[in-house]
């Protein structure tokens, strides 16, 4: 989720429970897309992906880019002008796998410091709890780690717990995000769908 998605979806109501179970599922889902980029094969990089007019690389580019910017904002306190343009154009360079795994590292270990989820993060729409923004990036990765698994025709099952808490997450501010580019419409999810088809129908995924 970019820095200009997360203008759309207010302070992420599902981030603000215990601080414990979130830190262990912002990990699992840092890891959950970490295995899917290790599973890129060399000439997968350009092929296409769920995500409109991004390619493999672009959508690994894009969650690398977001894992950059938590240590600058959660543990740093910066704001969206100080960061600039620091993280703009390709940050994945010739070691695209190696580039994502420095940057998880990185932001797992800015949410996990002592007292880093009660601090107040500056994102484009304005200041919001880092418990919020911590809920937020899970969705997005876990959300992500299914675009990349279909992109590089790999297991498409999620744990269920993670998909319970992105969908958990992402309900409350769903149709804001289908109001974005960056999201297709909706989909109805089939009578008993399970909370992982729930949660891609509702991003207009087609699982």
């Amino acid at each position: 989720m970019s820095q200009h998605e997360k203008d759309t979806n207010g302070s992420g109501k599902g981030g603000t429970g215990d601080h414990a179970v979130l830190l262990r599922r912002h990990g699992e889902a840092i890891a959950l897309f970490g295995s899917r980029v290790h599973r890129v094969r060399a000439g997968q990089w350009d092929d296409p992906t769920p995500c409109a007019e991004w390619t493999v690389r672009d959508l690994v580019g894009h969650l690398t880019v977001e894992q950059l910017w938590v240590p600058r904002l959660v543990r740093d306190g910066a704001t969206i002008e100080e960061v600039g343009d620091d993280y703009d154009g390709d940050r994945l360079g010739d070691d695209p796998a190696g580039a994502w795994d420095r940057a998880a590292v990185a932001a797992v270990a800015a949410f996990s410091e002592p007292g880093a989820l009660d601090r107040t993060v500056h994102l484009s729409s304005g200041d919001s709890p880092a418990a919020a923004y911590c809920s937020q990036m899970t969705m997005d990765a876990v959300v992500h780690s299914w675009d990349l698994s279909r992109a590089i025709g790999t297991d498409e099952r999620l744990p269920p717990e993670l998909a319970s808490a992105a969908l958990r997450e992402v309900e409350p501010y769903a149709d804001e995000l289908a109001a974005t580019s960056m999201f297709a419409d909706p989909v109805t999810p089939p009578p008993g769908a399970d909370d992982l088809t729930r949660l891609l129908c509702l991003l207009g995924r087609r699982p």
